[in-house]
């Protein structure tokens, strides 16, 4: 027996044995995948997308590059890359096959199949070799990971060197007050869009109790240093309900 079959982590709310949250993580997102874009438009008002084009910005894309974008999904942040490189690879990485198909899919309206590889895989185990990647993505998706500094390892391995992190999730308002308010939306709104237009409303309680057991802004910036990066910075989304986390391999 390995020390790691004692470990717990967090599931949502619920501590579950560190060997089972994968599994329970890829029936969420297997549950909820042919529904996941429509609801992250419902869910935010549309704001993941102001999000998502904030990420690029900061991260400006150049031709050529090539993009790892792990727990990639549906390919958003992949399509928005190429799109702004003009010219460049990205390789879509995710523990759910039902998400990868959505996002082939997608790819193949937009003829841009070329462009894009989807690979099922573990963010704690990248099926890929040392200094491969330019640029290393991860869109709320790193605190469904067992073990996110290990996926933080992993990200610094892959990408070569003068290569660069970003990371956007939900993350912590500063304010007590206003923390209160969203999450009274979050608790008794959320899971019950997610019935209503994924038929599935635990998949999104799940979603909604993994945002409040995610580490607050400066505790993941420590969590990005370790793994080895530098310049490491961050930056507040609608005033800390989602972060940027950016960090360089040098």
């Amino acid at each position: 027996m390995t020390d790691r079959d004692d470990k717990t982590t967090h599931f949502g709310f619920e501590d579950v044995p560190e060997g089972e949250k994968a599994g329970r993580v890829r029936g969420v997102f297997s549950s909820v995948a042919g529904k996941y874009d429509v609801m992250n438009d419902v869910m935010s008002a549309g704001i993941h997308r102001v999000w998502k084009d904030a990420m690029m910005d900061w991260l400006a894309p150049r031709a050529g590059q090539k993009l790892l974008d792990v727990a990639g999904g549906t390919g958003d942040i992949a399509f928005r890359f190429l799109k702004r490189a003009g010219d460049g690879h990205a390789t879509v990485l995710d523990l759910t096959e039902a998400m990868l198909v959505e996002g082939r899919q997608r790819a193949e309206a937009l003829q841009m199949q070329d462009q894009l590889d989807w690979v099922t895989g573990d963010a704690m185990a990248l099926p890929f070799a040392d200094n491969t990647f330019d640029v290393y993505t991860i869109s709320f998706g790193i605190r469904n990971v067992t073990r996110p500094q290990e996926a933080l390892n992993e990200a610094f391995r892959v990408l070569k060197p003068g290569g660069r992190l970003m990371v956007l999730e939900f993350s912590q308002l500063p304010n007590p007050a206003m923390q209160k308010a969203y999450d009274l939306y979050s608790f008794n709104v959320i899971p019950r869009m997610g019935q209503m237009i994924a038929g599935d409303r635990d998949s999104y309680q799940y979603l909604v109790e993994s945002i409040r057991r995610f580490p607050d802004q400066e505790t993941f910036l420590q969590m990005v240093r370790s793994a080895g990066f530098e310049q490491t910075k961050y930056r507040n989304l609608s005033m800390g309900v989602a972060c940027l986390h950016s960090g360089w391999k040098l």
